[in-house]
């Protein structure tokens, strides 16, 4: 005897025969990585455009993207590409690691420890990355 399907599992089911009968190489896409197809803004563009320059009494870019970093972890982690980004941009600024796991782990009070814990793996995924591409650059 076999466990019913939820809706949902019986939706997705559907969804993905209904991929693979239209394009079979499908079947194995994930979206993990459509972040690094936008592109880094440089941090002069970031705070003119989002930090304090038309505010002078502002928020500065990196306090906002801050502000963002901790609101996606409250959301319970789920928007990782746009946790990628935020890490990513925050770290153009010259955010420091210790800063970027502050922010998330301030949120475990707030979102729980499973939401700080999934937040800070997606962050440590960025900064290994941004890392080993600096290795790379000073080695060229």
């Amino acid at each position: 005897m076999s466990d019913p399907k939820t809706p949902f599992e019986m939706m997705m089911q559907q969804a993905q025969e209904m991929v693979k009968s239209m394009n079979p190489a499908l079947e194995s896409f994930t979206p993990k990585g459509f972040d690094a197809l936008w592109p880094t803004m440089p941090k002069e563009w970031m705070e003119m455009a989002f930090g304090n320059t038309f505010n002078t009494e502002g928020l500065d870019a990196k306090t906002r993207l801050y502000l963002t970093l901790a609101g996606l972890t409250m959301q319970g982690a789920q928007a990782e590409a746009q946790i990628r980004m935020t890490v990513r941009h925050l770290l153009e600024l010259g955010a420091k690691k210790q800063e970027i796991a502050e922010c998330i782990a301030q949120m475990s009070m707030f979102a729980g420890i499973p939401a700080m814990t999934r937040a800070g793996e997606i962050a440590q995924d960025v900064i290994r990355d941004h890392e080993a591409a600096q290795k790379e650059g000073d080695q060229e």
